[in-house]
């Protein structure tokens, strides 16, 4: 049986692509599918209008998927950005833009309105996902190992970068459904811890992503990880998922 080369190449590009650029899909559909319960239903009702057929949950995934259409290249660095301390600074950010400038502009134009419902739907499917992205600590890179795509490691006995093992590695060892672990979390939430989250700016991400630095580059010398490194930061990984929630919610309502 002869091997389709274009089709094994787009397969390999789709596998590094999701290595590099985003939460994993469970990831992605968690925190839309929190955020929209937190919302107001008039809040909802409007976001889902402009985004059907798609649920706020699989729209998170859509940014990453049109990585493969040449038409959306101007986009591949609005994924992440580059901080040294969480300061933003734009001297040292990629030349065509970044999560941190994406954001405050994707949020400018949805509120000024005039858009084509294509336009609309697109750019609010860019926002999410990129408010989700921002979220994992390693979207906020030192600029010296491509978010932790340099650092390669073991994860339970597979080869593996440490960027990776977050955006999806310690969730799918879970072994549980986006629902599943949305409403668990959704239950810890407060309405201090809310205030808390909703209080803060984006400038606050940042320093929140560099703080928690320590924690997902303390790596075993022999760079091999399993039960102990998923333990150890489970709960920065939840507080990372509630928080994206909560403020994605937030910047919706803000909009819509």
């Amino acid at each position: 049986m002869k091997i389709n080369k274009s089709l094994l190449l787009t397969c390999v590009m789709s596998l590094m692509i999701s290595q590099a650029f985003a939460w994993g899909q469970i990831g992605h559909y968690l925190i839309g599918y929190m955020a929209s319960m937190q919302m107001k239903n008039s809040t909802r009702k409007k976001v889902e209008k402009v985004l059907y057929p798609m649920s706020i949950g699989r729209s998170g995934i859509w940014m990453d998927e049109v990585k493969s259409d040449r038409a959306y290249d101007y986009v591949n660095s609005w994924h992440y950005l580059t901080s040294k301390n969480g300061e933003y600074n734009p001297e040292i950010q990629e030349k065509g833009g970044n999560a941190y400038e994406a954001i405050n502009q994707i949020k400018a134009e949805l509120k000024a309105g005039n858009l084509s419902p294509k336009e609309e739907a697109e750019k609010l499917k860019m926002l999410i996902h990129i408010v989700e992205d921002i979220h994992q600590p390693l979207h906020v890179g030192t600029g010296e190992d491509r978010g932790g795509n340099d650092v390669k490691l073991e994860f339970f006995y597979q080869a593996s970068n440490l960027h990776s093992v977050w955006d999806s590695g310690m969730i799918d060892r879970w072994d549980m459904s986006y629902t599943e672990i949305g409403n668990e979390l959704s239950r810890r939430i407060t309405s201090e811890m809310e205030a808390n989250y909703r209080n803060s700016t984006l400038d606050d991400w940042l320093k929140e992503a560099v703080a928690a630095r320590p924690m997902v580059y303390k790596l075993p010398e022999n760079k091999k990880l399993s039960y102990n490194y998923g333990f150890d930061n489970r709960a920065l990984v939840e507080e990372r998922l509630i928080a994206a929630s909560i403020r994605l919610a937030q910047i919706l309502e803000d909009i819509y």
